[in-house]
């Protein structure tokens, strides 16, 4: 090395592997060609190898021994003193030189994959980075003799000596002293017989190349219509990984379809292998791991064999094809999975028949239980629970996803349900009504299928696998996904695939699939072959519209219809508590609300949503038992109801029955049986609850059960849930101190020493801890120290948190105050001292609105003037407030700017037109349950007139006359 003196040479030097084939190791020579260093292995004189390759007519890749743990070292082999005709190359535009294939053909068929017999004659640096030589091989006639293959080809015109004439030792031709003489008489007896290149015609092929000279389509569509068996004949000419083949077409019966000697790229179907890196990059790209492996595999069993083909069809590029390559001693495909080699792609088995499929999953299955090759780290899917169980489906939330008790649970809780996906299938999805996503097509469909076959049902699962979903920001949910079958139905998910309500999953190559993936498969082949069922069909899909009554104004029109049509079949859709649902009438073709009459249940405990909001009224005992009930019992169930009545807010109310036949019993009945539910008062006071309800009732009492073990409800006592809390109308004198719209106000009592002594504490929490953040855990309805800038200073102020935001941030309500605000946490948060709780002081800001008054929106133009109005008379100011009492969280306020026997700001902002009296029914409820009738009596009168005239004078909101019955709400 020393020697070399250009620098290039030097940092261009890697050494490699010295190789060697057959018994005799012999020294490396090393050859520089240009700046690149080749290192050429050294053959002994004579010994054996297996022929790998044969690249024409003279040349051979010679395959050695592999030393343990190595690879087989290789060695180009040309024979001595002759030469073929040039194979077609990019060089030659793809055509052969005359008779070039079959001298290649000729030496293929006769010594690939076979053990020869080689004498060296020159090699090393004279040589490059070949060895020339003979080769030898027993003559197929007489196994005692040997072929010198350069003589026995140029015999047949397949090879030309390189030197032609000179004198001929007849003697000794046949003998391999006599080698050159014996290149003479060949070539003589060639040329006589007109044998190869010296015959009349020789043949001059040229090489096609998909998506160049032919359509890769074509191929497939010809072989299937042309070939015997569908199968066309081709040599593997070239490797290069496990599953990706270069071949070349010699099937005669494609030569009348001007497809014979096309070339293509063939990915081997069902199978990916890794990839080999190509080091002629810049960077070189490495090989994946066992990549070599995979390679050195099939070339040993497929290269430059001539094997029957199937092909299945094209890749997305249109340009390689994808096919089973029919190996007369095995399926290839499985031999690579078997051997951890390579895994199963989903993508080119669907192209394949159902029944190639399953020896590959054996295959592969072995090898990840041996974790053999790609698989050696492989560890089966962990799950959290039994991989398998019985139970009850209670709810199908989707297409895909049911929740199910598991047999030996009681459902007393959500948390006892288990929500399971089905394996590897993927259902159409639901729109999102907030963010404007529309359904997909055909998912009612799919879920009410899934539905049909499951609701109630006692059902199988088996478990597969776990993933990780996304549910919201920062959120995800673990959803175990599996095979359910019932009774009936071996597997629910490939009665959906094969009805053309879902397709199959699209799995990574190395993601957990169904245990029953290839059977899906097969299944949504067939029904995407008949293109007339579900997602597959080619028919505009039209989506079925369905009437929406849950809106007050359209159930109270229609309730006339629902109560005239009796018994009237229906599906719950929704379990809101014990006794209230959401039903679809599927005669009628709509939704309505619902609610058992005669009866109540308790209140279950808030949705999540709701919770989050802070307007959330705590669940009641046995509210959450009843819920679950009713859960159980009805829900997503087809039912039948007797519609006997409406409320004021849309509901409709009735008579529920459950069950068909014999079976069929009185739901109101059963949940006040069970305890779950009490008869409403006011209908054994006025003698409408029927006797047979008040029975089940009285039992359940003397039983004690459910609501009754706890408690005894009182005859007197009314079973509606108060929504108003009474007190004493009083006089206070307040200041606003927050307006949300011309009604909706937070304010402060004056001469309210918590104010004081909130306000002063806070200065000193800012005094004591400056303006920096500090940690703080931030959770929903948490009190907590919030940063606000008045435009003078920064201070800490009590705050609560309403809600978190999509970018990380939070929405708080300053709580002595009444304004929100969206902050940082991280540089407006810190936590607040125990001293400051809302347990030690209570918020000072009590949030109002002015009693009887309804007003537009702040973003509409009456409603911002009804905003402004309102500031223009209370802000800033010392006011006069008659406050009433409390209903849902806010106080009811009369306000007066001087004193009560002024027109109140109520009246002035009615008498303008931006705020109007609610309607008559609202304005008695809240006068009878205030229990304030003078005061609140009075001034309902006073709203009335002013309302008249602002309505006659054509001011505000009457700018049009009368309010259309759309902008009740």
């Amino acid at each position: 090395n020393t020697s070399v003196q250009n620098p290039r040479i030097h940092e261009q030097f890697h050494l490699q592997s010295c190789v060697h084939i057959g018994p005799t190791k012999r020294n490396l020579c090393i050859t520089i060609n240009k700046d690149n260093i080749k290192m050429i292995s050294i053959l002994p004189a004579t010994g054996s190898a297996k022929v790998k390759s044969v690249l024409s007519g003279d040349t051979v890749v010679l395959l050695g021994r592999a030393a343990e743990g190595g690879k087989a070292p290789e060695v180009t082999f040309t024979f001595e003193r002759v030469t073929a005709p040039r194979m077609a190359s990019k060089a030659n535009n793809n055509v052969d030189d005359p008779e070039a294939f079959p001298s290649r053909e000729w030496l293929r068929n006769l010594c690939v994959g076979k053990t020869v017999f080689f004498e060296t004659r020159k090699q090393g640096a004279t040589a490059g980075d070949r060895v020339y030589g003979l080769l030898f091989m027993p003559d197929p006639s007489d196994k005692t003799k040997q072929w010198n293959l350069s003589v026995e080809s140029v015999r047949r015109g397949f090879c030309i000596p390189k030197v032609l004439g000179g004198d001929v030792d007849t003697d000794a031709a046949d003998e391999s002293a006599g080698y050159e003489s014996a290149l003479q008489v060949a070539y003589k007896e060639a040329v006589s017989n007109r044998a190869g290149v010296h015959s009349d015609k020789p043949l001059v092929r040229k090489l096609m190349n998909a998506g160049d000279e032919f359509e890769a389509m074509t191929l497939v569509n010809k072989s299937k219509r042309v070939c015997t068996g569908g199968t066309v004949k081709c040599v593997i000419e070239y490797v290069f990984d496990g599953s990706r083949f270069r071949c070349l077409v010699t099937d005669p019966e494609l030569e009348s379809q001007g497809l014979i000697y096309g070339s293509f790229t063939l990915i081997l179907a069902g199978v990916s292998c890794p990839r080999v890196g190509n080091p002629r990059l810049n960077p070189p790209t490495p090989s994946e791991p066992f990549a070599e492996a995979a390679r050195d595999f099939v070339e040993l069993r497929l290269l430059q064999r001539e094997l029957e083909v199937t092909l299945h069809g094209c890749d997305k590029s249109g340009v390689c094809l994808v096919g089973t390559v029919h190996h007369p001693r095995g399926n290839i495909s499985a031999e690579i999975l078997k051997n951890g080699l390579g895994r199963i792609s989903d993508w080119t088995v669907r192209m394949m028949s159902p029944g190639e499929v399953p020896p590959l999953r054996i295959a592969e299955n072995a090898a990840k239980r041996a974790t053999l090759g790609v698989f050696e780290s492989y560890k089966p899917p962990v799950l959290t629970g039994a991989s398998e169980f019985m139970g009850t489906v209670i709810e199908v939330t989707s297409g895909d996803t049911l929740m199910i008790l598991p047999n030996g649970e009681t459902y007393d809780a959500e948390s006892k349900l288990k929500k399971i996906s089905l394996a590897s299938l993927r259902a159409p999805r639901a729109g999102n009504e907030r963010t404007g996503k529309p359904d997909e097509p055909f998912s009612a469909e799919c879920k009410e299928r899934l539905r049909a076959m499951t609701i109630g049902k006692s059902v199988k699962v088996n478990v597969n696998y776990e993933r990780e979903i996304p549910m919201g920001p920062n959120q995800t949910e673990k959803r175990q996904f599996g095979t359910i079958s019932t009774k009936q139905k071996a597997d629910i998910g490939e009665v959906l695939i094969s009805e053309g309500l879902a397709t199959t999953q699209r799995h990574r190559d190395d993601d957990e699939k169904s245990a029953r993936y290839d059977e899906l498969v097969a299944a949504e082949s067939v029904a995407t072959a008949a293109k007339k069922k579900g997602v597959h069909s080619t028919a505009e899909y039209k989506k079925k519209t369905v009437n929406d009554l849950t809106d007050p104004k359209k159930a109270k029109t229609y309730a006339g219809t629902l109560q005239r049509a009796g018994n009237t079949k229906a599906i719950v859709d929704y379990v809101f508590n014990g006794s209230r649902f959401k039903l679809f009438i599927p005669s009628e073709n709509c939704y309505v609300a619902f609610a058992l009459s005669n009866v109540r249940c308790p209140q279950p405990s808030p949705s999540a949503g709701a919770a989050s909001r802070g307007k959330a009224k705590p669940a009641e005992p046995f509210g959450d038992a009843s819920k679950c009930h009713s859960r159980l019992s009805v829900l997503q169930r087809q039912v039948e109801i007797v519609c006997t009545g409406v409320t004021l807010g849309g509901v409709m109310t009735g008579d529920l029955y459950v069950g068909q036949g014999a079976q069929r019993r009185d739901y109101c009945i059963e949940l006040v049986a069970s305890g779950l539910a009490t008869v409403d008062q006011r209908k054994i006071d006025y003698g409408e609850a029927p006797k047979v309800l008040i029975d089940s009732q009285t039992a359940a009492q003397e039983n004690k059960l459910g609501i009754w073990s706890i408690a005894q409800v009182k005859k007197d006592e009314p079973a509606a849930a108060k929504v108003f809390d009474k007190a004493d109308s009083k006089i206070a004198e307040i200041q606003i101190s927050e307006i949300r719209s011309g009604n909706h106000f937070f304010f402060r009592v004056n001469g309210d020493e918590s104010a004081k002594v909130i306000d002063d504490s806070m200065k000193i929490f800012t005094d004591t801890n400056g303006t920096n953040a500090a940690p703080c855990e931030v959770k929903v309805g948490k009190v907590v120290a919030a940063l606000f800038d008045d435009g003078a200073s920064k201070s800490w102020y009590r705050a609560k948190v309403l809600e978190k935001t999509d970018k990380g941030k939070v929405r708080v309500l300053f709580i002595d105050h009444g304004n929100e605000a969206v902050v940082s946490p991280a540089s407006h948060l810190r936590p607040l001292d125990m001293s400051l709780g809302t347990d030690q002081i209570p918020a000072v800001a009590k949030e109002g609105k002015l009693v009887f008054s309804k007003v537009r929106p702040i973003e509409e133009d009456d409603g911002i003037d009804a905003a402004r109005m309102f500031q223009g008379m209370a802000w800033g100011k010392d006011l006069k407030a008659r406050l009433h009492g409390e209903a849902e969280g806010q106080v009811l306020v009369t306000l007066y700017e001087a004193d009560t026997d002024s027109p109140s700001i109520n009246e002035k902002l009615v008498s303008e037109g931006l705020a109007r009296i609610g309607k008559r029914y609202e304005v008695y409820d809240i006068v009878n349950r205030m229990g304030n009738s003078d005061s609140l009596g009075k001034l309902a009168k006073d709203l009335e007139a002013a309302q008249n005239s602002a309505r006659k004078s054509r001011k505000g909101m009457w700018v049009y006359g009368e309010i259309p019955e759309e902008d009740e709400d």
